[in-house]
């Protein structure tokens, strides 16, 4: 008799461990199906969880750039800008050079007649070669005008005018212009500047030479 309960206890036992393990099973199956819905559901909503099953477009508004169209026309508008700016620069130029030159113009004359009065008899160079120098001027100045700073020092201890001639000459070497400054009782140690301008073409190229310098 206590064999045959034994027996019954232990497939009563094998029954009850078969019973847990098919609900195991069960239980697992229907996780897994409702997981496998879950994705199912979002993946119609148009997400996934996955970064290779959706291109994400980024967002424009966070880019520092400009865009190619943009940056045509503001380099456009720059360059239509600098042109205009040369232009304005190269007539205003032209007319500060032509003011400076009739500004100068009466009295270089005046002096450029007594200059020329004054070395009409001077034979050679001169006696004040020592006392001038000269320098040329930039033509971005003058508005393309050859033009030549001469510098005078009375050098002597007594009050002196003095004539200077500049002589224009061509690649060649011959002068095909001459110009006259001066300066008037310049008082020991003092300077004055005159200005020779050339009245040629820029073409061609002129070289301005210390002819004569006389001190009177």
């Amino acid at each position: 008799m206590d064999g045959s309960m034994s027996v019954r206890r232990l497939r009563g036992s094998g029954r009850a461990r078969r019973r847990i393990a098919l609900g195991t099973a069960l239980g697992a199956l229907l996780l897994a199906g409702g997981l496998s819905g879950c994705g199912g559901g979002s993946g119609q909503d148009g997400g996934s969880s996955s970064p290779a099953s959706a291109p994400v477009t980024p967002n424009a508004s966070s880019f520092s750039g400009t865009p190619p169209s943009a940056l045509a026309s503001a380099a456009s508008s720059a360059i239509s800008s600098a042109r205009a700016a040369a232009s304005a620069a190269a007539s205003s130029a032209s007319a500060r050079a032509s003011e400076f030159e009739a500004s100068v113009d009466a009295e270089t004359q005046r002096r450029s007649t007594a200059a020329q009065k004054a070395l009409k008899d001077v034979e050679g160079r001169g006696n004040a070669l020592s006392e001038v120098a000269m320098t040329g001027m930039p033509k971005a100045e003058t508005g393309g005008v050859l033009a030549v700073l001469v510098r005078i020092t009375n050098k002597t201890g007594s009050e002196a005018s003095y004539a200077v001639q500049i002589d224009f000459k061509n690649p060649s070497g011959k002068v095909v212009e001459t110009r006259y400054v001066g300066a008037e009782h310049l008082k020991p140690g003092e300077k004055k500047q005159p200005i020779a301008f050339s009245h040629q073409p820029p073409e061609p190229k002129l070289t301005p030479v210390l002819a004569k310098a006389q001190r009177y």
